[in-house]
């Protein structure tokens, strides 16, 4: 019952993320704002998952990390080798 209810809640904060982040845009506000929303709506310690995951891929997305946007840099032959 334990995966079911993770999955659950997980799903919650990822509806509530996104219904956030289509309310307030794609910009720095909604990227900042909407984890902080799922997080704050799902309680305990699930909720500061969601958070913490929410923000880092927001981080990535942003491209803080020098990768972000998974384009490809042309290495590879065109089969998406690194």
């Amino acid at each position: 019952m334990g995966a079911f209810r993770d999955y659950g809640v997980g799903f919650i904060g990822g509806a509530v993320n996104g219904l956030a982040a289509g309310i307030l845009g794609n910009g720095l506000l909604g990227t900042i704002a909407a984890p902080i929303l799922a997080g704050s709506v799902i309680k305990g310690t699930s909720g500061t998952v969601i958070a913490t995951v929410a923000g880092f891929l927001a981080a990535q997305s942003l491209g803080l990390f020098g990768g972000g946007g998974g384009a490809s840099s042309g290495s590879g032959g065109g089969r998406g080798e690194m």
